[in-house]
């Protein structure tokens, strides 16, 4: 028959005391390329320049994001259907436009033509 203590003894023996040296980029290496940079950014003080991705945004830019983030679940679902759709039709028209070349002959290289000197 078990000890009453026998539970105990073996939890313990199950116990680990290594340290681990979590600083390690080989143990340890990032998840995600580029996430711990996007977290430093968000530790360090607001300074008054913009972040690296805004920098290269225009005005129109900036309008869409906030255009896009004040959209509910619903209507920014149904935008992201609307852009899927565009996307589909506009693969459609170049397949036509691309074999309407391809029966012009427009898409065609041009043959060399060997010279004899």
């Amino acid at each position: 028959m078990a000890s009453p203590n026998g539970g105990e003894d073996f939890e313990s023996s199950l116990l680990s005391f290594e340290k681990l040296d979590r600083a390690s980029p080989d143990l340890w290496p990032e998840q995600l390329p580029g996430v711990s940079e996007f977290a430093a950014s968000f530790k360090n003080p607001i300074t008054n320049s913009p972040p690296k991705w805004m920098a290269e945004l225009e005005s129109e830019d900036i309008e869409m994001l906030k255009e896009l983030g004040s959209l509910t679940t619903a209507n920014l679902m149904e935008k992201v259907k609307g852009l899927q759709n565009l996307a589909y039709q506009l693969g459609l028209e170049e397949s036509r436009e691309m074999t309407r070349g391809k029966f012009l002959n427009i898409l065609e290289r041009p043959k060399k033509q060997n010279t004899v000197a």
